[in-house]
């Protein structure tokens, strides 16, 4: 059993991890996952594994995997949006497993968008 204060500094932790106000802080890039049943149903769980497993292995601690409800364009589910601090949000559509790579790699850690996965390309 761990102690109140013990337990209160990995609350704390967590707290500042997720900023629990919605917002990147401290530099901090969120992937979210739409994860509703259209998400599901598309195959949205294999997508946010893939990312949660990149991220990991290339340990890029500035980067938060968040799950979604409904992002609202069930057509082209699965769908991740990257919010990178300072910069416009950018929506990928029909996600797969194989896509994660590219994206970790050129988007998240070289700020490139993969622009042929994003709406804008598939619209």
């Amino acid at each position: 059993m761990k102690s109140l204060d013990e337990l209160r500094t990995i609350r704390e932790s967590a707290r500042e991890k997720l900023n629990l106000n919605g917002e990147s802080g401290s530099g901090r890039i969120r992937v979210v996952i739409g994860m509703a049943t259209c998400g599901l149903a598309a195959g949205a769980r294999p997508v946010m594994d893939a990312f949660v497993q990149e991220v990991s292995k290339r340990r890029l601690d500035n980067v938060t995997v968040t799950q979604t409800g409904c992002i609202g364009v069930c057509r082209l589910e699965p769908i991740v949006d990257v919010y990178v601090p300072g910069e416009e949000k950018v929506t990928y559509v029909i996600m797969t497993p194989d896509k994660v790579q590219p994206v970790v790699s050129n988007h998240l850690v070289n700020r490139k968008a993969v622009a042929e996965y994003t709406i804008g390309s598939a619209e």
